[in-house]
């Protein structure tokens, strides 16, 4: 683009950003994501609506969105 300022493509391309915030955006969605299903198969009458089972899932969603986006 010519109207970025010379080397901001290159500082946003290597940008890391802070852990904790990714961190914190993981632990919110991963557990919003997880009361959603749990509340969903709750419905369907597959798990009960409890706040372990939200947790449980909540955690292992949080497990594996990290393994699987670390570099």
């Amino acid at each position: 683009m010519a109207d970025d300022p010379e080397g901001f493509d290159d500082a946003v391309t290597d940008a890391e950003g802070d852990p904790r915030v990714i961190l914190a955006l993981n632990l919110v969605l991963s557990s919003a994501f997880a009361w959603l299903v749990i509340w969903g198969l709750s419905v369907l009458d597959v798990a009960a609506y409890t706040a372990v089972n939200v947790a449980t899932l909540a955690a292992a969603l949080v497990g594996v969105t990290y393994l699987i986006t670390r570099h």
